[in-house]
């Protein structure tokens, strides 16, 4: 009981702040900056539409509900490319790594770049370019940790550091995920999360760039001046999910009192509160065969637009799929997991991702 009381309390401030904070947010499009922390750079939760706040689990569970990040076995190690928006020669590559600390903690640490390939230099004076190229540059670096209070409550933060530069302009800036995990029913079937991301202080760009040659025609004095660029929000947004898990032919075991069965099917739904864009709701669904081999689907819309794509001002709303294929590795309950996802969208040719999950 005590326990359903602190999650009432979570998910009532986290309908507070919904309301509160993220009020009026289509108003504000397009007003906000570093809009690549809202690129999920990890595979098995792209798959799933984005719906599965309440039951991401480890390494993943840094961009969706870092409370997830508490179920890591023991060691977690994650590798992921993603093809973004197909035909804007955009890269997303990211690398990370969990590790259980005693016996309720988690430390989870990773790394997401975007690179953009080459694009030309122009001036004023040569805006065709052909005087060299420049690459920008876009990280990500998140620590987070995470701890379960108890078998049904887990918690946990995340740390973001921002990095986005070309050749002589660049910023930095933090930003700060927390979440919550309650986990309930028969054999933990029924998962309730609420997660607020990318909360943090404005970032403001500087550097060379933005300084610029003056020459008074007067007096013929040469004088070098900065202009000062204004300061930009973060894309914050805070997530409210519930998951329910559905066993096939379900077989208690007597040993652990556990329902096993070979097929489960996942119901997942989400509805996130967009301080920038538009809100959206998700739907998912996952099947999965004695956690060997799953299927994912998902499906995002848009308050007010809906299905109207004429309407739609989020590239990624509409339907996502995916897929895993995990093997084991000798008797100690170690698995090497092979993940694929796929994402349409309204403009380009969609995204696909693909990544590599070894579970130590």
């Amino acid at each position: 009981m005590k326990n359903m009381r602190i999650v009432i309390t979570l998910f009532l401030a986290g309908l507070t702040a919904t309301t509160s904070v993220f009020a009026g947010n289509e108003d504000r499009a397009g007003e906000a900056g570093a809009s690549q922390l809202l690129i999920n750079p990890w595979v098995r939760s792209v798959g799933f539409g984005g719906a599965n706040t309440a039951s991401a689990i480890g390494l993943e569970a840094m961009n969706m509900n870092v409370a997830g990040l508490a179920f890591t076995r023991k060691t977690e190690v994650m590798f992921a490319h993603k093809n973004w928006l197909v035909g804007s020669d955009t890269k997303v590559n990211s690398f990370g790594l969990t590790q259980k600390l005693g016996e309720t903690g988690v430390l989870g640490v990773s790394f997401m770049s975007m690179s953009f390939g080459d694009i030309d230099i122009t001036t004023v004076n040569l805006p065709e370019g052909g005087i060299g190229t420049f690459s920008p540059s876009y990280l990500n670096f998140d620590i987070g940790y995470a701890k379960s209070f108890s078998n049904s409550i887990s918690g946990g933060i995340v740390v973001r550091i921002i990095s986005e530069s070309i050749s002589n302009v660049d910023s930095r800036g933090v930003a700060f995920n927390a979440g919550v995990k309650y986990v309930t029913g028969e054999n933990d079937r029924v998962k309730f999360g609420i997660s607020l991301n990318n909360v943090g202080p404005s970032m403001q760009a500087a550097g060379e760039g933005l300084s610029f040659t003056n020459v008074d025609v007067n007096t013929g004095v040469t004088s070098t001046q900065q202009r000062k660029s204004s300061t930009y929000q973060l894309p914050s947004s805070l997530n409210i999910g519930a998951t329910y898990d559905f066993f096939v032919a379900p077989v208690k075991d007597s040993s652990s009192n556990q329902i096993k069965a070979n097929h489960r099917v996942t119901l997942a739904g989400n509805f996130t509160a967009n301080s920038f864009t538009k809100d959206q709701y998700r739907v998912g669904l996952e099947y999965g065969f004695r956690n060997m081999f799953m299927l994912r689907a998902g499906y995002v819309l848009e308050s007010t637009t809906w299905f109207d794509s004429a309407l739609r001002t989020t590239a990624y709303t509409g339907p996502a799929f995916g897929g895993s294929l995990v093997a084991p590795l000798g008797k100690s309950g170690s698995t090497f997991g092979l993940h694929y996802a796929y994402e349409m969208t309204e403009r380009f040719s969609g995204t696909h991702s693909i990544g590599v999950r070894i579970d130590l």
